[in-house]
């Protein structure tokens, strides 16, 4: 009993250095993490919202700036939850810096936690950044707080696990960068963001369906403006359980050394 404690104790306080670390570096170069990401949502918001939206019209009810919001918000939450965990893990690494958490009494699952951490708190910052400055373009509609909430949690984490995995394998800083670039940001951007699939044809709107950030995107749309392409329930089920695989699969391949063992 009193090992268990312990071990509870000594796993606390390393997630919670962790933790702190992550978001003393995060704040430390705010310039870098916080503001270029809110620039270019503001311009997102500018550019489709501002002067493009006017001539789209009304999309499933909505203004075509009310519309998009939702879908920004969580573009900018996704992309920053992930590249906040690939970048931060791959440079302990690189500084050989985990070979020290490797020694320490620190279970995996504790030092996993501590980076998603990382990542959902860069995530949901930028998020209310970007909800902030999306005040200034158009007035905020939330129909289920607690959806809105929950998801945007939930995909944090979801993403923070992702970057984990590709900062686990990643082997040089280009690494990092290559599955953002060549399949997030496509994913994303087909992932109904600016639209809705509801205008596309049959077979192409069955192809968007296999797209998990097209659920992503539209459970948190529901949550705002009550309306959705895909089943709610559904896209929660689609979001816990990647959470659980890429949790799972990150605990394994630190167990195993994989990716960290050169």
């Amino acid at each position: 009993m009193k090992n268990i404690k312990k071990n509870i104790k000594i796993n606390w306080v390393g997630f919670v250095t962790i933790c702190r670390k992550e978001m003393t570096r995060i704040l430390r170069i705010w310039t870098q993490t916080l503001i270029p990401p809110a620039i270019t949502l503001t311009l997102y918001f500018i550019i489709f919202g501002s002067l493009i939206g006017p001539r789209i019209g009304q999309m499933d009810g909505f203004t075509y700036m009310q519309f998009i919001v939702p879908g920004l918000i969580m573009m900018a939450v996704i992309t920053n939850s992930y590249s906040n965990t690939a970048s931060s893990f791959f440079g302990t690494k690189f500084q050989k810096n985990f070979e020290e958490m490797q020694v320490s009494p620190l279970s995996n699952a504790a030092i996993i936690l501590g980076f998603v951490f990382g990542g959902v708190f860069r995530g949901l910052t930028i998020g209310l950044i970007v909800t902030g400055v999306s005040l200034f373009f158009s007035k905020l509609h939330i129909v289920n707080l607690a959806i809105s909430l929950l998801v945007i949690v939930l995909c944090s984490i979801l993403f923070s696990l992702a970057g984990l995995l590709n900062g686990i394998f990643a082997t040089k800083f280009d690494d990092v960068g290559i599955v953002p670039t060549f399949i997030l940001t496509p994913l994303t951007y087909f992932g109904g963001v600016f639209y809705s699939i509801s205008l596309l044809p049959p077979t192409w709107q069955t192809l968007s369906v296999l797209n998990p950030i097209l659920h992503m995107v539209n459970v948190f749309r529901y949550g705002f403006l009550g309306t959705s392409d895909v089943s709610i329930t559904f896209a929660f089920i689609i979001i816990i359980a990647f959470i659980i695989t890429f949790f799972t699969t990150a605990l394994v391949l630190l167990n195993k050394g994989i990716g960290i063992r050169q």
